[in-house]
């Protein structure tokens, strides 16, 4: 069986942190039945990996682009990543 997945580790820029972004981004990426994770940076950027089939990150990333209401996105930079280590999405720590 061919493994379709694609993984992306995502740097999102903006007004994103204490604005819900972090929980809306569990709740979507679970919606599209992602795995990964989510964790705010002491740079006051949001960093996610999502994996999933291509079409649903990609999905991901247009809706992450707005994020929820009182989120300010500038940009989301990408690049390619491993799976995460376990199935799932969930909220990681600070880093």
């Amino acid at each position: 069986m061919v493994n379709e997945n694609t993984c992306l580790r995502a740097r999102i820029h903006g007004r994103v942190q204490g604005v819900f972004y972090r929980a809306w981004t569990e709740e979507t990426a679970r919606r599209l039945r992602l795995s990964g994770w989510v964790r705010n940076r002491r740079d006051g950027t949001v960093e996610a990996l999502f994996c999933g089939p291509e079409e649903a990150v990609k999905e991901m990333l247009r809706l992450a682009a707005s994020g929820p209401p009182a989120a300010r996105v500038e940009r989301i930079e990408t690049t390619p990543a491993d799976p995460p280590d376990s199935p799932g999405f969930r909220v990681l720590p600070t880093v």
